[in-house]
């Protein structure tokens, strides 16, 4: 059995997905899924849970993102990158003083509407389904957090920024907004995710040295969610772990890493209606 956490660069042109395909055949495990969708222009950080560490993928899909991205200017796309058809050209190219002025613009909270072709869903359909067939895309502008967006680099068509964002976050979307801004329109045209979470390039394998190993280099499953706090149990806290039974503790947030003597996770648990107890509402064991 295998758990844990095994971090891939995925190269462009080939899905999320694909990627998750090609490690369940070269692990010969059905238990994986992935930490959050990088489109297949993207590169970077692709965060594979496995085994029961696919019970963790909500929690750590929710931490922020960094990426660094290229922006094309002069050109609107429909899908918003360079692979999409363009809607608008431009002679127009901003200077970098206005850019990083609607960089500033596009940093802290606010609302950001989704890209038509997207994986949200619309009705049951996903947006991009609905897209490709001309079909009206009704979709909802969703809270976003922007903690930095700098200029890397900077060329008359493009500039290269760096960001770290919250999860749920659409770099295309932004890439676009900011094209409007500066008065040129604006494509995405590369991306590479280099943070995801607790998971970064440092130690990442390729997709080359995925299809090649059946025992890969796995982020240990005890040590996921280490920015949780913790609560060790004895013998017979385990036990009514495993009965979904609530353990004497209180939490110092919405949720606590439960783990036994010898500091293995045995669940996730949350404040009891009872004050001073705690609830195992994902049990690992």
């Amino acid at each position: 059995m295998i758990d844990g956490v095994l971090v891939v660069d995925k190269p462009d042109g080939i899905t999320s997905h694909d990627v998750v395909a090609i490690a369940r055949r070269a692990l010969g495990e059905k238990r994986i899924g992935h930490t959050g969708t990088l489109d297949p222009l993207a590169t970077g950080v692709l965060a594979l849970a496995i085994g029961r560490a696919t019970r963790l993928v909500r929690f750590l899909t929710a931490s922020d993102k960094e990426y660094v991205a290229t922006v094309r200017f002069g050109v609107a796309t429909d899908t918003y990158d360079i692979t999409g058809s363009p809607v608008a050209t431009s002679q127009t190219r901003p200077t970098r003083g206005a850019v990083e002025e609607a960089l500033r613009a596009l940093s802290g909270e606010y609302l950001q509407m989704p890209p038509a072709y997207s994986a949200k869903k619309v009705g049951g359909t996903r947006a991009y389904a609905l897209a490709r067939r001309d079909e009206v895309v009704e979709l909802k502008a969703v809270p976003v957090r922007v903690s930095r967006a700098d200029v890397l680099e900077a060329a008359d068509d493009e500039v290269v920024i760096g960001i770290t964002c919250s999860a749920g976050f659409y770099v295309r979307s932004f890439a676009h907004e900011l094209g409007r801004l500066v008065g040129s329109g604006a494509c995405l045209a590369a991306l590479r995710r280099t943070r995801s979470g607790e998971f970064g390039l440092a130690g990442a394998i390729t997709v080359e040295q995925l299809q090649q190993t059946s025992v890969p280099a796995l982020r240990p499953f005890d040590e996921l969610l280490a920015g949780f706090p913790a609560l060790r149990v004895d013998a017979g806290g385990r036990g009514r772990v495993a009965h979904g039974q609530e353990i004497d503790g209180t939490g110092v947030g919405p949720w606590t890493r439960v783990l036994d003597e010898e500091g293995h996770l045995l669940a996730l648990a949350q404040p009891s209606a009872r004050p001073g107890f705690l609830h195992p509402s994902v049990v690992l064991i």
